[in-house]
């Protein structure tokens, strides 16, 4: 029997859903907390940080180091970030094959929604071989008029795609964002494998999230019926 899409179009976040790329950018962030002064453990640096704009976490930076992130700062971490990601990124196992599936059963309607920057998302998918899935259809939750947890960016993915976002599939694998693809009104199925930089399925349970998967080969039969 032929599988049937069961969503408008399928909308996927892009870092801890398609690329192993948290414990990289919070390995920079984590030393250059640490060169103004702030002496957390890499664990916390993840506890705090992850799935978070790290701009929106200025003030928490300042109290802790006397130091206010800049623009000057900013690029200095976005600059050592790429070389890091660009030297040393792999895709989360299993999902290229996923996602290339996803793409033929959800031909033109997928996206990539990410609140990253722009040439962060493209690099990454660039690096594991997906731009190609997604073309056109990128989306930087800075480029909208606010970022995860806000659902702007999902909203937008939807419009382009011209689907109703309450028809629509999410894939998130942090609170944040299962709060922004929530706030959208999306089935936001929640990826939470065994790493240290996911969360646990009760955690986005508790975010929003319709239901929690743990490989990425079962997603595309969780996008079926």
């Amino acid at each position: 029997m032929a599988a049937h899409p069961k969503f408008s179009a399928v909308l996927f976040d892009c870092d801890g859903v398609l690329v192993d790329s948290e414990s990289i950018t919070n390995g920079v962030l984590h030393l250059m907390l640490r060169e103004l002064g702030w002496q957390l453990t890499p664990e916390e640096s993840i506890a705090r940080f992850v799935g978070k704009m790290l701009r929106d976490e200025s003030d928490v930076i300042e109290e802790h180091t006397g130091f206010r992130i800049d623009e000057e700062w900013m690029n200095e971490f976005r600059r050592r970030r790429n070389a890091e990601l660009e030297s040393s990124l792999q895709a989360i196992p299993g999902v290229v094959d996923a996602v290339r599936r996803i793409a033929e059963l959800y031909p033109g309607r997928i996206a990539c929604a990410s609140g990253a920057d722009r040439p962060k998302i493209e690099l990454q998918l660039k690096k594991i071989g997906l731009f190609d899935v997604f073309a056109d259809r990128i989306f930087s939750g800075m480029e909208q008029p606010s970022s995860k947890p806000a659902p702007d960016v999902y909203l937008a993915a939807a419009d382009f795609l011209g689907a109703d976002p309450a028809e629509a599939a999410v894939i998130e694998d942090s609170p944040t964002g299962v709060i922004a693809g929530a706030a959208a009104r999306s089935h936001v199925l929640g990826f939470c494998p065994d790493s240290p930089v996911h969360q646990s399925a009760e955690t986005l349970l508790a975010a929003g999230a319709a239901e929690t998967f743990t490989a990425m080969d079962r997603l595309p039969d969780l996008l079926v019926e």
